[in-house]
């Protein structure tokens, strides 16, 4: 960034970047359109966020035709992410999104509007009760957003990282539910424990928590008086995680 701020001195010096004096409280703008979004760059650099932002408008309105006009409308996204406006941002990027369905970075605007559902995951800080027991809606919207990216955009730069936050989502998710069916054992509603636990690993299969999960729900299966049930629970034990020590187990309580 630091050479950003340079080249755009070396311009200001050299006269190739004559700058006009806009209204009062107007930042001074640059003659040409990619010498304004480097200087809106400059601000979003220093927290300026204000300057930033009538920079990248300035190229918006006025170079409307111009690629740097479809660069400063992704920036504007950018400017709202960084500001903790994440609504404000989705919404940024949902519209380059339909105003430019076949531009280069069309991928990096969806990638960025699922993102910003990951930041609105719930702070897990110490002091507070862990995420597992909060509001799971960013949650889910991020794991919907990440998913639609990935069938949209499978061979994206941004692919890999958009499955992490796909996985850490639905691991998330999946740690709510078994949160949930413990609430419900402790109470001994057993049926409730069952239905959560069947959700789980229907809705998010090959997390960490499925041995977790699939126990659980056998005991719950026997506490029901169940026992058919409680063995092909076992038997999926054994299905979903064959050669672990989880499946031996398994294969132990069938008498196997």
């Amino acid at each position: 960034m630091r050479s950003v701020v340079l080249c755009v001195t070396v311009l200001l010096l050299s006269g190739c970047a004559a700058l006009s004096q806009g209204p009062a409280g107007e930042p001074n703008y640059a003659s040409q359109a990619v010498e304004n979004l480097a200087l809106g760059d400059v601000a979003m650099e220093d927290k300026d966020f204000l300057k930033a932002e009538r920079y990248y408008d300035h190229v918006r309105a006025k170079y409307p035709y111009l690629e740097a006009a479809r660069e400063a409308e992704l920036k504007l996204g950018d400017l709202d992410f960084a500001r903790e406006m994440y609504p404000e941002a989705r919404e940024k990027f949902d519209s380059f999104i339909k105003l430019h369905p076949t531009h280069p970075k069309v991928d990096y605007a969806a990638y960025r509007g699922a993102l910003s559902y990951v930041e609105e995951f719930p702070s897990e800080f110490f002091a507070l009760p862990p995420s597992f027991e909060k509001e799971q809606k960013p949650m889910y919207d991020a794991l919907r957003a990440m998913n639609v990216f990935l069938r949209q955009y499978p061979d994206s730069q941004y692919a890999k990282d958009a499955k992490v936050h796909a996985d850490d989502a639905r691991q998330r998710l999946a740690r709510h539910e078994l949160y949930v069916a413990s609430f419900y054992a402790k109470r001994e509603r057993w049926k409730a424990v069952a239905q959560r636990l069947e959700g789980l690993l229907k809705d998010y299969p090959g997390t960490p928590l499925e041995e977790e999960a699939l126990f659980d729900l056998h005991n719950a299966y026997v506490k029901l008086n169940e026992p058919q049930r409680a063995q092909d629970t076992l038997r999926e034990v054994i299905k979903r995680l064959p050669g672990t020590p989880a499946a031996q187990r398994a294969q132990k309580m069938l008498g196997t």
